[in-house]
């Protein structure tokens, strides 16, 4: 009997894709990893029986990034990352084991089916999968097939087993078109970001921004804020006048006119028009024309259509709204939500799923409507040639998906229904008048027949004043003519909905990757979201953009990514050479990137204006161990340390407080040591800010505090206060915080582990003895006699943390800012991993492990 493994991109996709293909007689396990489950079944495969192997991937298995050296950002030019720094592809995310877990499942098999997403991101994960798959599978006869891919659109049974009726091939050329995509931003953003991060931030304290990064998609799609933000910026107002025109046709009522010149600029013409109008006591109807017109159904949705709504009408961003969307896919409620095509394939079951929405009580009148007397053909629209339209597949209640789920679900059944609906009609009446030698106009509009405006009733027409009844050569009385003044008013910056249409019709990023331009813009500190979702840019984001029109606009401006988004294209049609376009497009890029370096100082003098240079900025906090003056503490992001006498700057860890430590020093460099705290309920521990930022051993890392530092007789160093290993991570040593008395607590030096104990203890000191049983450091503590939870009112113990049955209640476990309550008692059913080895580099290499009673700690930490 085969053996099929079949992978899906979701854990959740997987389990519903077995439940169907295996009618739910399928049995379920945990994977090694721990985060995807195998679903196991007999059925038959190409006329044979086999036995079928469901799992997934969790999104991409491997990352493009370049080989060690070339990420450190201090020893790489950033020029050499466009051609000399070779890249390679590591795990996306090493805590899954993925490759490892597929060759696990993958082992023994005969045939493999893909079930990834079907668009090119999904094309460059299968080949991700086989290429973790393929050398642990059985070798195939020469002829024979082994490996297959799924084209769906829906997770419905329907289309899932027509999928598996009609297996193809996976798309080496979409795959091609995503690597070239992610190496091209791989190489020029990095390159671009790397080079003015540390130009500007090494110049300027109050950027506000830990990264200033430049993206080949990312820079255009803010290009086009900043542009919004200049015209208004630019904007002179314009004073203009209105006539403005009134008729009595009855007693009560009465008809406000439009006047046919619209408007004018110059105040002696307006005043002339209105003195020849109010020459005349009647207005006389110069023609009547009554036309019936049609407000058209929309087209099928697109993506890009959908995150326009989100934005606009739902107040959800795109990153949002797509996650949303994505969450209803996945479980069933519509088809695949990342579709460019507004054209439905002859063959869709249109009348199917709309029977599914005949029961709802928001639209089972209009859907039993529609079905009773035939639905409409849907509007001719564009076919990509990638997936249908986004369509609702099977009946929700707003309890079952509850808050936005259910407002973006509504928002795309009532769409899909509007499409198969029938147009808006109504009457449109335009009366013409005249007063004296002036003509106004008067429009009214009669709905006719609403179509699809009952399902979207916010397309409907507005309910206007109906017309007088009248006919060429009516007189009517003139209530009143008045001349209005206004002012041209400025454009509002841009919103959402937007910068998408921008970004569609100028060809930057594709509809997966456009809320993500979108989020990055405002995860930078570039724009900021006002009411409305209007993108407002920063002082940051206007200087940058000013500075690359200055340079260089093609950076910035659209044209340059839109055609290498096309040549991207092309690889995914066969029609174009990836490695090509990729040597091509990066050798443009280099160029202008060493002609952005060379002239880097007109974006500098844009700089200066709008910030203020690091001498400037900050407080003074702690001494320089090298002049022993003051050096000041920058607070804005990236906070640092900035010595204006040495000109050096000093990176600090970030997300915390800093503040000076009991003004002690670094025994190496003589630098006051500073204090980070991630606050109350946090870590924290000090740091020497040389030693952090020029490791002085070759076992310590850039970025090490003190409680990872292995001076040996340094008394905030991990040889004096590291305690013992930690319970949860492999690598962390527990320290103790020498600074969180009379709450003592000791943290773990590499996770976000906390083990609070002896409270209200008057001293808390690791002594340079080891516990006999697990090898961790012994702990002195010294109580004040009142507090004292010792026995026989004791107020001084020595001993192990772990191990020590008197110390036993006096500890507890939790995770830094996220409380974890600790469980009481009990047999510890997970043992430690030898709690304490290795506290320190002279540790001992063989712990004893704990006893089986001081495994209860191990309990509590489970």
């Amino acid at each position: 009997m085969k053996t099929v493994l079949m992978v899906a991109e979701k854990p959740s996709l997987a389990q519903s894709i077995a439940k169907i293909l295996s009618r739910g007689n399928m049995s379920s396990r945990k994977g090694l990893n721990g985060a995807c489950s195998v679903h196991e079944y007999t059925g038959s495969f190409m006329g044979q029986s086999a036995h079928f192997k469901m799992t997934s991937v969790c999104g991409h298995v491997m990352t493009l990034d370049f080989i060690g050296k070339y990420n450190s950002w201090d020893k790489v030019d950033p020029a050499e990352l466009f051609s000399k720094a070779p890249t390679e592809k590591k795990e996306a995310n090493p805590k899954l084991t993925m490759v490892k877990f597929l060759q696990v499942e993958g082992r023994g098999c005969d045939c493999i089916v893909l079930w990834l997403d079907c668009d090119k991101e999904g094309e460059n994960i299968c080949f991700e999968v086989l290429d973790a798959v393929l050398p642990v599978m059985n070798k195939p006869r020469s002829t024979e097939r082994t490996i297959y891919r799924a084209k769906f659109s829906s997770i419905t049974d329907t289309d899932i087993c027509n999928a598996m009726n009609h297996l193809g091939e996976p798309n080496r050329n979409e795959a091609l078109s995503v690597d070239a995509r992610q190496e091209l931003d791989l190489r020029i953003g990095c390159a671009f970001t790397r080079f003015q991060t540390k130009y500007f931030q090494g110049k300027y304290g109050n950027l506000d921004s830990s990264l200033i990064s430049f993206g080949p998609c990312q820079t255009p799609t803010l290009g086009f804020c900043v542009e919004r933000h200049d015209k208004i910026q630019s904007f002179k107002p314009e004073t203009y006048w209105v006539l403005q025109a009134k008729v009595n046709p009855e007693k009560e009522s009465s008809l406000t006119l439009d006047w046919d010149r619209v408007r004018v600029f110059d105040r002696e013409i307006a005043q002339m028009f209105l003195n020849l109008t109010k020459m005349a006591k009647e207005a006389k109807v110069e023609s009547v024309s009554k036309k019936e017109k049609v407000k058209q159904r929309p087209l099928a949705l697109n993506t890009v259509e959908m995150l326009r709504v989100a934005s606009s009408a739902l107040g959800m961003g795109p990153q949002h709204a797509m996650q949303i969307a994505e969450r209803l896919y996945t479980q069933g409620y519509i088809s695949y939500p990342r579709t460019e095509t507004t054209h439905y394939p002859e063959n869709f079951d249109l009348k199917g799923c709309l029977r599914q929405q005949a029961n709802n009580p928001y639209w089972a009148e209009t859907v039993k409507a529609l079905l009773s007397d035939g639905i409409n053909r849907p509007r001719k629209g564009h076919d990509a040639g990638d997936h249908p339209p986004i369509t609702p597949m099977r009946a929700a209640t707003e309890a079952e998906l509850g808050g936005d789920g259910w407002r973006l679900y509504e928002y795309i059944t009532r769409h899909f229904i509007a499409t198969v609906s029938a147009d808006c009609k109504y009457l449109q009446t335009t009366i013409s008048f005249s007063i004296g030698p002036e003509r106004f106009t008067c429009i009214g509009k009669v709905v006719t027949s609403p179509g699809f405006t009952e399902i979207m009733p916010w397309h409907s027409i507005p309910l206007e004043e109906s017309l007088p009844h009248c006919e060429k050569g009516d007189l009517f009385p003139i209530g009143e003519i008045k001349l209005l003044e206004k002012q041209t008013s400025p454009p509002d910056y841009l919103t959402e909905a937007e910068l998408i249409t921008l970004m569609e019709k100028h060809g930057i990023g594709t509809d997966a990757s456009i809320p993500v331009h979108i989020n990055n813009i405002c995860q930078r500190n570039y724009v900021t979201v006002e009411s409305g979702r209007r993108l407002k840019p920063t002082n940051l984001g206007i200087v940058l953009v000013h500075g690359y029109y200055k340079i260089d606009a093609e950076l910035v401006l659209p044209t340059i990514r839109s055609a290498v988004e096309k040549q991207l294209n092309l690889i995914a049609l066969g029609k174009a050479n990836y490695h090509q376009v990729l040597e091509h497009t990066l050798d443009i890029f280099k160029r202008k990137f060493h002609y952005f370096v060379d002239s880097i100082a007109g974006m500098d003098e844009l700089m200066e204006v709008s910030f203020s240079p690091l001498a400037a900025t900050g407080k003074p906090l702690s001494r320089c161990g090298k002049c022993h003056r003051f050096m000041k503490y920058i607070q804005a992001k990236p906070s640092r340390l900035h010595c204006s006498h040495c000109d050096d700057t000093y990176s600090l860890p970030q997300n915390g407080t800093i503040k000076l430590y009991k003004e002690l020093r670094c025994p190496l460099d003589d630098f006051e040591l500073v204090l980070w705290s991630s606050g109350s309920r946090g870590k924290s521990y000090p740091l020497c800010p040389y030693c952090y930022n020029h490791p002085p051993f070759r076992d310590m890392k850039k970025g090490m505090g003190c409680n990872e530092c292995t001076h040996p007789t340094c008394q905030h160093s991990l040889s004096m206060l590291g305690i013992g290993q930690c319970v949860e991570c492999e690598n962390g040593v527990l320290v103790l915080d020498s600074t969180s008395g009379p709450k003592w607590k000791m943290a773990c030096n590499k996770c976000n582990v906390i083990v609070h104990f002896f409270e209200n203890a008057h001293k808390v000191r690791v002594s340079p003895e080891t516990c006999d049983l697990c090898d961790a450091a012994l702990v002195d503590v010294d109580f004040n006699k009142a507090k004292s939870p010792l026995p026989a009112d004791e107020t001084q113990h020595s001993g192990c943390v772990f191990c020590d049955p008197v110390f036993q209640d006096l500890v507890e476990l939790k995770h830094a800012a996220m409380r974890h309550p600790m469980h009481r008692g009990g047999q510890g059913r997970r043992q430690g991993r030898g709690r304490g080895k290795g506290r320190r580099p002279g540790g001992r290499l063989n712990p004893k492990k704990p006893k089986d009673k001081m495994a209860a700690l191990a309990a509590y930490f489970v």
